[in-house]
């Protein structure tokens, strides 16, 4: 899914930008995807930056969040084990030793231990709140993109939009033919879709990752409820 993130985004838009280019300039700029691209100018060549960014950051985020690397099952396992046996201290160090999510949510649980289970709780809901406020940052560059592109598109458009004004403009009555501001539309319309293109899956990755952060601190927070529902009895 990831690799199909990475062609939808940087193809797409070129692709895109060259059938606009093909169809709607008659002058000048070069033929293929590098044309096209070259007709954006300089904010078309920031946009496909931005695509590029984009692409990384939706890779990271399918290696990195998911549950295997914020609650490995080995340290699951690890700190169970530990609970089990009554070895608190060293289920500490094992979590300080592994920084993981959901090791930091443990210690910051483990630190309360010997307190009321209402202080253990609280220490685990700030320490899981923390954790999701951290991952929605994390993802939060997507949604920043995703804003950003298409209104660098409709500078583009705006810019292009100028400029073929001004041509007409200085061309006074001595007639304009199309070929003059040809360069100007491709750039309005190029931006344009490439802003678009950027910013339509860019979203719909966003609000993915943002439901599957959502879901992966609710399966965090039962997770280390479950292992320390054992204080509330003793308490």
């Amino acid at each position: 899914m990831a690799l199909s993130a990475a062609s939808f985004l940087l193809g797409a838009g070129l692709l895109f930008a060259q059938e606009t280019a093909d169809s709607g300039s008659s002058g000048g700029g070069g033929t293929g995807i590098l044309g096209a691209i070259s007709q954006g100018g300089p904010i078309g060549y920031m946009i496909i930056g931005l695509s590029i960014v984009a692409v990384a950051l939706i890779i990271e985020h399918f290696v990195s969040i998911k549950r295997e690397k914020l609650a490995p099952p080995e340290a699951i396992d690890e700190i169970e084990e530990l609970f089990n046996e009554g070895n608190y201290q060293e289920a500490l160090e094992y979590c300080e030793a592994e920084d993981t999510p959901f090791t930091r949510i443990v210690a910051a649980g483990i630190r309360k231990i010997g307190h009321p289970f209402g202080t253990i709780e609280k220490a685990l809901e700030e320490a899981e709140d923390e954790e999701s406020i951290k991952l929605q940052q994390k993802i939060g560059w997507l949604s920043l993109i995703a804003g950003i592109a298409p209104m660098m598109g409709l500078f583009g458009t705006v810019t292009g939009m100028v400029g073929a004004f001004s041509t007409i403009a200085e061309a006074g009555t001595g007639g304009v033919e199309p070929s003059m501001f040809a360069g100007d539309i491709s750039l309005a319309l190029i931006t344009t879709v490439l802003g678009l293109t950027v910013a339509i899956p860019t979203t719909a990755f966003y609000v993915f990752f943002r439901n599957r952060v959502t879901m992966l601190s609710i399966e965090l927070g039962t997770i280390t409820e479950e292992l320390f529902e054992r204080f509330r009895a003793s308490d």
